[in-house]
């Protein structure tokens, strides 16, 4: 449960030396390594943590975070990014479909890894899309993230519906065939998706920063993650995607991110510049 606070009534402001300290003992103690986070993100987040949870001093926190898992998985919820919306940037969506699509569809099978999910919303945008291009019965989607309440909430497939009416026209925008609504009930204020489209779909944890590849993949997409991670941390993800993708397979960055400042841009080419959309050739 959320602690209200007081907005007059501010708790204190971790220096970098204890945000350091934090860190390192977050990294023994539960093996989730943050040092690679933009420190000005991570440092307001962590300042927001607190505030949250009335703590008034590093001691508060280190020992609360230390000693008690369930307040570190909020800690986790907290200061990982968790945006997203249906269909979000519709031009990207147009994007993938004349692009990648073609290429998906001359395999029987293939396999999608949404790195970074959040709540579910840009997997299931991504299965309606094959759905209407008939290559949802041919696609495995891997949705992963570290936060396990987001990851909850995706499996499950429910949603406020007031943000419905923005999602529908993302899915005009980005080309969709039919109708959003086709692929919902509403009930009480909630919308459930469709139990059809996840019915190819794996919902993971996967940490970004540790964990290792674990398939070959024909796309990937990542988008809005690592605009937060500092270079030598972008790197090492961008190796993980590397390794993670089959040759002639597509990396989707989205309009934020670039891999054109890393090392192995050489060995993919730039598929759309304007969506950071790249396939790997080497």
């Amino acid at each position: 449960m959320v602690t209200s606070i007081n907005p007059l009534s501010k708790t204190f402001d971790i220096s970098d030396s204890e945000k350091a300290e934090l860190l390192q003992i977050i990294h023994n103690r539960y093996e989730f390594d943050f040092t690679g986070y933009s420190e000005a993100s991570l440092k307001r987040r962590i300042n927001r943590f607190a505030d949250l949870k009335n703590m008034n001093n590093f001691f508060e926190l280190k020992n609360g975070l230390l000693n008690n898992e369930s307040l570190f998985f909020d800690f986790v919820q907290e200061v990982t990014v968790n945006v997203t919306e249906m269909f979000r940037d519709p031009s990207f969506y147009k994007a993938v479909k004349e692009k990648i699509f073609p290429y998906l569809e001359t395999h029987p099978y293939f396999k999608i890894w949404h790195a970074g999910c959040s709540s579910g919303e840009e997997p299931y945008s991504m299965a309606i899309m094959l759905k209407e291009n008939n290559l949802l019965d041919n696609a495995r989607i891997y949705a992963t993230d570290l936060n396990q309440n987001v990851l909850s909430q995706a499996r499950e497939a429910i949603y406020p519906a007031r943000y419905f009416q923005e999602y529908s026209q993302n899915y005009i925008n980005a080309g969709g065939k039919n109708s959003l609504a086709d692929y919902y009930v509403t009930n009480s204020g909630m919308v459930k998706l469709d139990q059809q489209l996840s019915r190819n779909m794996v919902f993971s944890s996967h940490n970004l920063v540790v964990d290792r590849s674990f398939n070959e993949f024909h796309l990937i997409v990542c988008r809005n993650v690592l605009i937060y991670f500092k270079q030598p941390l972008q790197e090492k993800v961008f190796q993980l995607f590397y390794d993670s993708l089959c040759m002639f397979g597509y990396l989707a960055l989205g309009s934020k991110e670039t891999l054109q400042f890393s090392k192995l841009f050489d060995r993919f080419e730039v598929v759309d510049k304007k969506e950071k959309i790249y396939r790997k050739i080497a």
